[in-house]
């Protein structure tokens, strides 16, 4: 297949000029809000420890988000493929970021735990495909540190299907 670009946009706006700019680090919010031609707006902030709002989405968090969510969208279009059904599919990924003397700071690593229930379908192919979307994932292969993963497979039975 022949390679294709694919183009993205957003306008990122900081909210934050409290009526004083940056005359200082103390007088300004990290807030800022994410604007995508047809898409609810997203309000962002700094994570917390850098003086940002713990209601609002830090780049951070949504590093992780895009990486998790990248990885099930693969994930479930290869179990489709492969005729594993997929009725559930839950993540509790976590972010390892390590920062440096000078305030400069990377991710070391991210672990995506995915929890999968299928109803049919062979459960080791199941587990083998979050390799193969991992492989495939635009995000993971984007970004210069390791992505793991440590699924979880279950296969739903008819008596669970029945009490629930």
């Amino acid at each position: 297949m022949a390679q294709r670009e694919h183009h993205y946009t957003a306008v990122i706006e900081w909210t934050g000029n409290k009526g004083q700019g940056t005359t200082s680090y103390q007088a300004y919010e990290r807030s800022y809000d994410v604007h995508v031609e047809g898409k609810p707006t997203l309000h962002g902030s700094s994570d917390p420890r850098f003086r940002g709002d713990p209601a609002r989405y830090n780049p951070e968090d949504l590093l992780l988000a895009a990486l998790s969510a990248c990885h099930m969208l693969w994930y479930l279009h290869l179990c489709a493929a492969a005729k594993v059904v997929v009725t559930a599919y839950r993540d509790r990924a976590e972010g390892f970021m390590t920062m440096n003397p000078d305030g400069s700071g990377q991710f070391t690593r991210v672990v995506l735990r995915p929890e999968v229930t299928i109803s049919s379908g062979d459960p080791e192919t199941a587990r083998r495909l979050h390799h193969e979307a991992s492989a495939k994932c635009f995000i993971a292969r984007s970004v210069n540190f390791p992505v793991e993963h440590e699924p979880t497979v279950r296969v739903e039975t008819a008596s669970a299907e029945a009490a629930g």
